[in-house]
């Protein structure tokens, strides 16, 4: 049985694609695609990428996307694309096992691992106040692009 395999390989920039993520040699920076699922579509089919930082000492936390308006009060496991010891949280099963989130660098809380009942989907219960947000377009976030702490 043959597997297709999304696989576009570009001489001119070596622009690699494969899957959700994208990488071209003059930007070394990979881009992450939105997940277009049945969630995406319950929120009015909107989404937008955000890179989130600790409001104490404006240490990177996360990129997460978010779909449909209103405010940022979860971080569902399945939406957040990096830093990878946060991405591969979407594995799990159970918010027993999931660690609080907390910022590496000065160990203020963020959040809280939660279970969303009506889509039975984890997350994190984001405490307001203790994280600010800034809208990005997807790319793997390096520390060059910060605008301040």
């Amino acid at each position: 049985m043959k597997t297709k395999t999304n696989l576009v390989l570009k001489i001119s920039s070596l622009t690699i694609k494969k899957g959700d993520l994208y990488m071209s040699n003059k930007q070394k920076q990979f881009k992450f695609e939105p997940k277009k699922d049945r969630y995406l579509k319950a929120r009015g089919g909107t989404t937008q990428f955000y890179y989130l930082f600790c409001s104490s000492c404006g240490e990177y936390l996360a990129l997460y996307q978010k779909d449909g308006p209103g405010n940022l009060l979860r971080l569902y496991l399945d939406r957040i694309f990096e830093p990878e010891h946060l991405s591969i949280l979407q594995n799990e099963t159970s918010k027993n096992k999931i660690p609080a989130l907390i910022c590496q660098k000065c160990n203020t809380p963020i959040g809280f691992p939660m279970a969303y009942e009506p889509e039975n989907r984890l997350a994190f219960r984001l405490i307001r106040g203790l994280f600010r947000k800034e809208k990005c377009d997807g790319f793997h976030y390096a520390k060059t692009q910060q605008k301040g702490g």
